[in-house]
């Protein structure tokens, strides 16, 4: 049995829930629409999210969609976010503040919305955005830079295979290894000879997707306290990341960076080439 496209992720707003879907546009910057907007603390200018949970507790009870199926070629749709109570808004609602000021009294302090805009004239690799982290080790937080443009962590898409959850299930029973957890945009679903961290050997390498997608993995994904997180009916859980650190050197997944993009399916075979 060949690997698999399993099921495919969207996240429109940065560090929220997003939305899973059965086909996608992928781009030079990753799936049509990913990481479209993020949350800014206008007091420190620093995109707002769940690294840094203790500041920004409860980020992933925040829903995001687009209101419409994104079109490669035409400007994207509104995006709709969820808030915890229920209550939403829409990314182009300008009235009473609409959707920043939803916002900011459900996370308790100012902030904005922003869209990821390339810099026109910013030099390659400059950043144009600072997000925060809470390190756990040193129980500190520390700035890092996003990709100039964009509001991506380090690369434009990030995959995941069924043999690391079902490595890191086996090691921890206890855990709950949802993809949710990990925030992949493409699950690949490996045959039942493909068993432990198996994308770990894809770094370097390029990977074909369907008949027109190529990407080239860049690096193995290191996790965060993200994953400890409870979102909707998933609890908390420390495990899940001392898991990762213990078995694999807090590494699940791989980033990849995109050669040539297309439309990307459920079924669609994957290939290390």
């Amino acid at each position: 049995m060949e690997s698999s496209v399993a099921t495919l992720w969207r996240y429109p707003v940065k560090s929220m829930q997003g939305e899973e879907l059965n086909a996608a546009d992928i781009t030079d910057t990753g799936l049509l629409g990913d990481r479209q907007f993020a949350v800014v603390d206008p007091a420190t200018g620093k995109v707002a999210g769940a690294k840094n949970p203790r500041k920004w507790p409860g980020f992933f009870y925040f829903r995001a969609a687009y209101t419409a199926p994104p079109q490669a070629g035409s400007a994207l749709p509104a995006v709709r976010v969820t808030m915890p109570d229920g209550t939403t808004a829409t990314t182009d609602e300008a009235d009473g503040g609409g959707l920043p000021k939803l916002l900011s009294e459900a996370l308790g302090r100012e902030v904005t919305l922003s869209a990821a805009v390339a810099v026109a004239g910013s030099p390659a690799g400059q950043p144009t955005a600072t997000a925060e982290e809470y390190v756990i080790a040193s129980d500190e937080v520390a700035a890092f830079d996003l990709p100039s443009g964009t509001f991506f962590d380090a690369a434009s898409v990030h995959l995941v295979t069924t043999a690391t959850l079902d490595r890191l299930r086996s090691l921890y029973p206890e855990g709950r290894f949802e993809p949710r957890r990990f925030r992949p945009n493409i699950i690949v679903a490996t045959g039942p000879d493909a068993t432990g961290f198996v994308e770990n050997d894809w770094v370097g390498h390029e990977i074909g997707i369907g008949e027109h997608v190529r990407l080239r993995v860049t690096m193995a994904t290191g996790r965060c306290v993200m994953t400890t997180l409870p979102q909707g009916d998933l609890p908390k859980d420390s495990g899940i990341l001392r898991t990762a650190a213990q078995h694999n050197n807090t590494q699940v997944g791989v980033y990849a960076e995109v050669i040539s993009g297309g439309v990307v399916r459920r079924g669609d075979p994957v290939a290390v080439l």
